[in-house]
């Protein structure tokens, strides 16, 4: 059993922590006040291979796996920029074209993703159904060669940045008349696809929103994998990515929460000539947190590691237990560290609070930490079905 990264690993996880430091936390503030995207971090990440690094060499990216695209996650998210779209493109969009699509997909997709020139984000959530794909109501039906697809989705990040977008929809089997899911790739800018935003109570420069798609015309070769068969291995296949790099910036976070309040409180002085720091009431909060963190990044690295090595249901079921417990430990961190903070704490300029919206949402999405403990009573400790 080895706990330690690779020489490629670690040299990838100090620059993209150097990439990160550079650019901080005032920057993601900024843009995300300012309602702007955070751009330049995109296009230089992009530029020096750090987005594509899960993409097959062939296609222009690093040839690594979901280890190295988590380091990216994490590191960019500890220098105080989680960046959802991480998780959204390179992790379950590129994923899925790259393990289901059609090598024409693979072909004109993945070079896009390897260099961050192509953003494609993704739509399950629905207003009715929430991420039940059992009870979708956005159908796909066929008109000829073509398909039509006309439903509903909410909480989409990222529409705004992106030329596509994957979306999970219901088709019906023409042999059993059964409705099963299937995967598309849609063009942001097709008729019939319309959008309308969301406000929500968090600092991010990511926006989220509704998307109508009102019988929007796609291609045959829109259906990822070309084939309905292809669909709910598809969709499978991105889950794990996105509950993995979820976790991964969650702890990242924690991290950057951690590291402010610990610079802080080491050096405030209140109380005669100690630091607060030397005070048990304000260190054993945070180094509580801080075991927490790393409790989850030990949980990461091993999800990460069993779904590089192919073992995709022991990866599911590490991957949510990741997620659970880097959920939890960047809500704790992010708080403790508020506190510790006092006053300060709440300072757009100690930039701690700015996440407080985020890592709360984290316990939330993109899968419950209640649907989580759902899935390790059912598959771990072989408790009955309770939903």
């Amino acid at each position: 059993m080895n706990f330690d990264l690779t020489p490629e690993q670690d040299q990838l996880r100090d620059a993209v922590r150097a990439l990160g430091r550079r650019y901080g936390h005032s920057y993601f503030v900024e843009k995300a006040k300012a309602g702007e995207h955070t751009t330049e971090l995109w296009d230089e990440a992009g530029r020096l291979g750090y987005l594509g690094v899960n993409v097959p060499a062939e296609y222009g990216g690093g040839g690594g796996g979901l280890t190295e695209l988590a380091i990216v996650c994490e590191e960019l998210a500890a220098a105080g920029c989680p960046l959802l779209l991480l998780v959204v493109s390179p992790a379950i969009a590129a994923t899925v074209i790259n393990r289901h699509g059609t090598e024409e997909q693979r072909k004109r997709f993945l070079p896009g993703f390897a260099d961050g020139s192509l953003k494609v984000v993704f739509a399950i959530t629905e207003p009715e159904a929430g991420s039940n794909f059992h009870r979708l109501g956005t159908v796909a039906r066929r008109d000829g060669d073509d398909w039509l697809l006309s439903g509903r989705k909410c909480y989409i990040s990222g529409v705004d940045e992106a030329q596509y977008v994957l979306v999970v929809a219901r088709t019906e089997d023409a042999t059993t008349g059964k409705l099963k899911p299937a995967l598309f790739v849609v063009p942001t800018d097709a008729a019939g696809l319309t959008r309308s935003k969301l406000d929500m109570e968090i600092v991010s420069p990511e926006n989220q929103f509704l998307l109508y798609l009102d019988d929007v015309r796609l291609p045959a070769d829109a259906l990822v994998g070309g084939s309905l068969d292809a669909g709910l291995p598809a969709l499978f296949a991105g889950l794990n990515p996105e509950r993995i790099t979820v976790a991964a910036m969650g702890v990242g976070t924690g991290r950057y929460a951690i590291e402010r309040a610990a610079d802080y409180t080491a050096t405030r002085k209140v109380w005669g000539g100690r630091s607060i720091g030397a005070h048990q009431g304000v260190a054993h909060p945070l180094a509580h947190a801080a075991v927490q963190v790393e409790l989850a990044r030990l949980m990461i690295h091993k999800a990460a590691t069993l779904y590089d090595a192919g073992r995709d249901l022991e990866a599911g079921v590490a991957g949510n237990m990741a997620k659970y417990a880097a959920g939890e430990a960047a809500a704790l961190a992010v708080d403790t560290a508020v506190q510790a903070l006092g006053g300060a704490g709440m300072t757009t300029e100690y930039g701690v609070a700015t996440l407080l919206g985020a890592v709360r949402a984290g316990r939330i999405a993109p899968v419950s930490r209640e649907m989580i403990l759902n899935f390790v009573a059912q598959h771990v400790l072989g408790q009955e079905k309770s939903y």
